[in-house]
């Protein structure tokens, strides 16, 4: 059966004039769950706030624009408040509790990609909130709440019925929320925008690979991903991985061109990419992108801590290279001149070719 691989646009979910929370929907986007991946966006308004509440996946959170707080509590744990900007990639595992705040005029917007292998339905994300209109206190009858939290029953019908708000609410300008410490920050969070670049090709790309080295949670959410920024009109050469994780891409900034190549050599995706736009690659399928001149940032979470393992098609380290000449004049069927010529190109380890003058 083949499956829809055209990247898509997320959709709202719901909303007020706090913010907004978007999803891929695996009705619309057959990959999420025959990958068993979720993807989802949160959006504040200035004094926005997303209430507390944890999830049935464990996820990767990439903030895409803006500054914020978020508030994070792992089983067992005291409360972490980390200040958050754009670049940031946090680790969330099974049981994490979160909340997130925005204070500043600029939107705050942030990415969820994760696993749903465990999760209730495969490709989304199932959030269950601790308070608000739909949260979880509303489902117990009075006499279970005011037991569970020693209050008489004015106390508990203020608990639980006080708010309002379903998911994301506004606060008022002059609440107080906690502050950060720059402490929580450490093993909690890490800038992919500020850190050290793993590989760096004039006029090509750049990537920072997101590993247990570098944010040690991840482990614990059995995620890894990085950050890929294209040069205008440059190129990814064609490549695969070789590994059983999987990968779900999100397009961080500009736009471009992306071609798939699937079982007995047949194209199954060739499409134009534009921020905002996401697409999950099978297994052992061969991807290769093409950036406008503008260039094109992208986010890639995939189901493994460990950094991804690819094979290129093209460069001095592709498979190709690796070969001898006569299998390649046989595979072919070239001549030694052809075979020469071909084995002379490209040899550089570049998995990122800048454009042809």
């Amino acid at each position: 059966m083949e499956v829809d691989l055209s990247p898509k646009l997320a959709k709202k979910v719901h909303g007020d004039n706090g913010g907004s929370y978007h999803a891929w929907s695996p009705s619309e986007f057959p990959m999420l769950r025959e990958g068993n991946i979720g993807a989802a966006k949160l959006a504040l308004e200035k004094n926005g706030f997303a209430l507390p509440c944890y999830s049935d996946s464990s996820k990767v959170a990439y903030v895409l624009q803006g500054n914020g707080v978020a508030g994070i509590v792992l089983p067992e744990s005291e409360e972490k408040v980390l200040a958050i900007k754009k670049g940031d990639a946090i680790a969330l595992p099974f049981g994490a509790v979160t909340w997130w705040y925005n204070k500043e005029d600029t939107e705050l917007v942030v990415l969820f990609l994760g696993d749903t292998s465990k999760a209730h339905r495969a490709g989304e994300f199932t959030d269950f909130f601790l308070t608000g209109s739909n949260g979880i206190f509303t489902g117990f009858s009075t006499e279970v709440v005011s037991r569970a939290c020693d209050l008489d029953e004015n106390a508990v019908k203020a608990f639980v019925g006080n708010h309002s708000g379903n998911g994301i609410v506004k606060l008022d300008e002059n609440f107080e929320m906690p502050e950060p410490k720059k402490e929580h920050r450490f093993g909690m969070a890490f800038n992919c925008e500020e850190a050290p670049l793993d590989v760096d090709i004039k006029k090509g790309g750049r990537v920072v690979l997101l590993n247990t080295n570098v944010l040690p949670m991840l482990g614990e959410a059995g995620l890894g991903g990085d950050l890929v920024r294209l040069d205008g009109s440059a190129m990814c050469s064609p490549g695969y991985s070789c590994d059983s994780a999987l990968q779900v891409t999100y397009i961080v900034r500009g736009s471009g061109r992306i071609q798939v190549v699937g079982v007995d050599g047949r194209r199954v995706l060739e499409s134009i990419l534009k921020a905002g736009n996401l697409f999950i690659v099978p297994r052992f399928f061969v991807v290769s992108k093409i950036a406008s001149p503008e260039g094109m940032d992208w986010f890639t979470v995939i189901t493994s801590p460990k950094s991804p393992t690819f094979i290129q098609l093209a460069g001095r380290t592709s498979v190709w290279k690796a070969l001898s000449p006569s299998v390649l004049q046989a595979s072919f069927d070239v001549d030694a001149d052809t075979e020469k010529l071909f084995r002379s190109k490209r040899t550089s380890e570049a998995i990122f070719f800048s454009p042809p003058n």
